[in-house]
């Protein structure tokens, strides 16, 4: 439970097999009465969650059994920024006086910075679905992908509109595939204009504003298609985020409970 346990939640976490990481003093005084093994998260520097240097200091953890000692990097996509080595060590200054079995520090981009970030465990996040950058700067293979059905097929001509706003003219006679996706499905908004999809390998743009419940694109130059058929869209997550404005978290968290979920 990386997120840790409120004092007053302490009796329900004990009714589960998760260890928590406690990130406050009231928490651990908490915690402290049940002489059950737990996890510390300390802030180095990011300024969220964990105890701070004084209070690793004031004799707060003496005595109590921590399985793994944690911190969270700020900046660790950025691999110049100088609170990256700051960081790293101040929790090696930290992990010296806190008798933990196990430390770690790196997320996704953290494990790229060099084995001196790893320790025992590391915690990838963003980089487990594909997202970021993996060692060396290599892209990483992307684990989802979304598709949507076509629920109709127009045929505007040249200077015809699409969408709320107008702000798609056509310049050409076009043809529109009007798909079952929108933001209230997690797709931004904010790729208006600038998404696309794919039909049979083909690549389709999107045009005109995203809506709530449905986008449009051009298949003018794609195979035929009909009502009903599937159209793959493409979220590739950096050009996503890149296009959009929304990271790559946001893009993979907003999907939401209206996609039917194939794992394979």
């Amino acid at each position: 439970m990386l997120h840790g346990v409120a004092p007053a939640d302490v009796g329900a976490a004990l009714q589960l097999p998760a260890r928590p990481v406690l990130g406050s003093a009231a928490q651990v005084a908490a915690w402290r009465t049940t002489g059950r093994p737990f996890d510390i998260m300390v802030d180095t520097g990011i300024n969220r969650l964990g105890l701070s240097a004084a209070e690793v200091q004031s004799g707060l953890l003496d005595g109590l059994e921590i399985d793994t000692l944690h911190s969270h990097l700020a900046c660790a996509e950025q691999h110049g920024h100088p609170l990256n080595p700051l960081q790293l060590a101040r929790f090696v200054d930290l992990a010296a006086v806190i008798p933990a079995r196990r430390r770690a520090l790196a997320n996704s981009g953290g494990i790229t910075l060099g084995s001196e970030y790893n320790f025992d465990l590391t915690r990838p996040g963003i980089g487990l679905y594909g997202g970021g950058a993996g060692p060396g700067g290599k892209a990483l293979a992307p684990v989802a992908s979304i598709a949507a059905p076509v629920m109709q097929v127009r045929h505007i001509e040249a200077g015809e509109s699409v969408g709320y706003g107008a702000t798609f003219v056509a310049t050409r006679p076009t043809r529109v595939a009007v798909v079952a996706l929108g933001y209230a499905d997690g797709y931004p908004r904010s790729a208006s204009g600038r998404g696309s999809g794919f039909i049979d390998g083909v690549r389709c743009p999107l045009i005109g504003r995203v809506s709530m419940d449905m986008t449009c694109f051009d298949v003018t130059d794609a195979p035929r298609l009909a009502e009903g058929e599937i159209m793959t869209i493409d979220f590739d997550l950096a050009s996503l985020s890149a296009a959009s404005g929304r990271s790559q978290y946001e893009l993979l968290t907003g999907l939401g409970a209206r996609y039917a979920r194939d794992y394979r």
